[in-house]
């Protein structure tokens, strides 16, 4: 974890943004980046994993999110373990990786459960954990916590009141002072609210501010690596017309050290 706020090189290559400003990129030292590289290249990663890649940008992610070697990382809701696998060989092997599955969603879709079992295999930094949504096990506290396209979920109508609350304080209890946490989610209509997460699967940027700012998170970053605003935001995220090409907004956030 780079407590430092970034490392601002030439524009072309990277930017570093304070709160309500955007970065466009963020660039790791060579010795991160390289790591990062590894990661991509790791022959354990399944072929749909690599022609993903284009699409999610993982090392322009991870450099985003600070991710070094060693560091002790939460994989919070890793659906099908896509980032649970990168952040394994990005940590290296005096790292290791928290990988999250909720019971609600095993429950909902059992392939969960099998999909946390193939991410982890033959990965010994990473270890998989289950549990209610809201009250996750991390059974030590983290550098990091990345949760990407999952937010929303805290909020849709299948999840008991306070859900959102109660997971975000929890995510902020499990980080060390300073740590970081990495939201990614689909882009709401600007003033949809809340509402958005239940109607469309997405989440309003500025509602998920005031929720994590509510938790105690201090926002430090935006990237635009996932902006598309040819993606007019009303349409829910499974719709085949925009599935897989939504706008989607990315915050870095820290745990006041």
């Amino acid at each position: 974890m780079r407590l430092t706020l970034g490392f601002c090189l030439a524009a072309a290559l990277a930017a570093c943004a304070p709160a309500g400003e955007t970065a466009t990129s963020s660039a790791a030292p060579p010795a991160v980046a390289a790591a990062y590289a590894a990661a991509l290249a790791d022959p354990l990663r399944p072929q749909a994993d690599r022609d993903r890649d284009a699409a999610r940008k993982p090392s322009e992610i991870l450099a985003f999110a600070q991710i070094d070697p060693g560091e002790t990382v939460g994989d919070y809701i890793m659906g099908g373990g896509y980032w649970t696998r990168l952040l394994s060989s990005a940590v290296g092997p005096a790292g290791k990786v928290y990988a999250f599955q909720p019971d609600e969603f095993i429950a909902f879709r059992p392939a969960y459960g099998d999909e946390q079992n193939a991410a982890i295999a033959g990965r010994a930094n990473v270890v998989a954990l289950r549990g209610p949504v809201a009250a996750p096990p991390f059974p030590q506290k983290l550098d990091t916590i990345i949760t990407v396209q999952n937010m929303h979920d805290l909020y849709i109508g299948a999840m008991p009141p306070g859900t959102g609350p109660k997971a975000l304080a929890a995510l902020f209890a499990a980080l060390k002072p300073g740590g970081t946490l990495l939201v990614v989610d689909h882009s709401a209509v600007a003033g949809a609210g809340l509402a958005a997460a239940n109607a469309v699967h997405r989440m309003d940027r500025e509602a998920a501010i005031a929720a994590l700012t509510a938790a105690g998170f201090k926002v430090e970053a935006e990237s635009a690596a996932y902006l598309r605003p040819d993606d007019p935001r009303t349409a829910n995220v499974f719709d085949p017309a925009i599935r897989g090409r939504t706008d989607q907004f990315v915050l870095r956030l820290r745990k006041p050290g």
